[in-house]
């Protein structure tokens, strides 16, 4: 949906710091239909596809939630996580099966300041997630809103 390409754990990190983050992850099993998170509650945790695909979605009031991108294998689901409040700003569903790796929040902020350079990489990937999903979320919020014929 996004016209920015899809950041990844593999180029975002070198070897080093990926194992290092792999470390605290830990292997999750999720069925088709799994709500991950909530707009609105606290984001503790954030994953790594390994297959599958998640939905995320916003609120809309008197009709379900309108879906505004999707996050497939080997793509971080989650940046909310890094930023205070530490509120989720959108929801998530499994659409099918999904095998990932589920990361405690504090952990990771934790060996992002204990280690500035893991800190910064791990911070360029979330700021590359962000641009992505805000990117999708505008076009999707034009596709659903925008008057038909208007050119926007």
């Amino acid at each position: 949906m996004s016209s920015l390409p899809s950041p990844r754990l593999t180029t975002a990190l070198s070897a080093d710091q990926q194992e290092r983050l792999m470390a605290c992850g830990r292997p999750v099993d999720l069925p088709e239909g799994t709500r991950l998170f909530e707009e609105g509650d606290p984001a503790q945790r954030f994953w790594i596809l390994r297959t599958g695909t998640v939905t995320l979605d916003f609120a809309v009031p008197g009709t379900q939630p309108a879906v505004i991108d999707t996050v497939n294998a080997g793509e971080l689901l989650g940046w909310s996580w890094l930023f205070a409040p530490y509120r989720w700003h959108f929801g998530a569903e499994a659409m099918t099966r999904v095998r990932a790796y589920e990361f405690d929040a504090l952990t990771v902020r934790m060996m992002m300041d204990a280690d500035p350079a893991l800190g910064s990489a791990l911070g360029h990937l979330v700021g590359q997630t962000l641009a992505r999903r805000l990117v999708s979320a505008r076009v999707r919020l034009l596709d659903l809103y925008a008057p038909h014929g208007s050119g926007l």
